[in-house]
């Protein structure tokens, strides 16, 4: 199994980034598992025009980065969607991704072709934040889930921890990175 990791923060070693690290690590562990990383920050997105050029294709018109992503993306067997959170949603880095996967919806909805059929491949939110609040995570949620849809994927268990702020909070609080690597493991083990 593929295990598609698509990074979406600013920051390469952040929090963020150590949650993906670990689960990557946890997924690792389990037989015929591969990990690929993908930092958004490093690739040039542009934003969706909403031009409709991908409606009767089911291919984008925009010539960018996001050509081989949607290549990677259609490879892979399980989609980690890694962001924190900005504003109570994902970066703006990770939602340019996800806005020109609208040629992904043509693709299902307006062609009527459904990529992969029965395969079973599971779409993943791993996400942190700084404060505490009880919908810290509700947009990301709805964004992703609405995202595993259009790439027909199954919407799989997400990850998500509250009260990490600083670029290393997460290295402080007891067992967590172990944590993540667990829930990777238990990801890549169908549970």
């Amino acid at each position: 199994m593929h295990n598609l990791f698509i990074l979406g923060s600013p920051r390469r070693n952040g929090n963020s980034a150590k949650m993906a690290k670990a689960v990557a690590n946890g997924c690792l562990q389990k037989p015929g598992n591969s990990v690929e990383f993908v930092h958004i920050c490093d690739l040039t997105i542009s934003p969706c025009l909403a031009c409709g050029g991908c409606s009767s294709t089911g291919n984008c018109v925009i010539d960018d980065d996001m050509i081989q992503l949607y290549t990677k993306t259609d490879a892979a067997d399980r989609l980690f969607f890694v962001s924190p959170v900005y504003f109570y949603t994902m970066t703006a880095q990770i939602k340019a991704y996800i806005d020109r996967c609208q040629a992904k919806w043509s693709r299902k909805y307006l062609l009527k072709k459904v990529h992969r059929p029965n395969e079973q491949r599971t779409g993943h939110l791993l996400s942190c934040g700084a404060t505490k609040g009880d919908k810290l995570f509700d947009a990301s949620i709805l964004t992703v889930k609405s995202l595993c849809d259009t790439l027909d994927l199954e919407y799989g268990l997400p990850l998500l921890i509250r009260n990490v702020e600083s670029a290393d909070a997460l290295k402080k609080i007891p067992n967590k990175l172990a944590d993540c690597e667990l829930f990777g493991s238990r990801i890549a083990s169908g549970n």
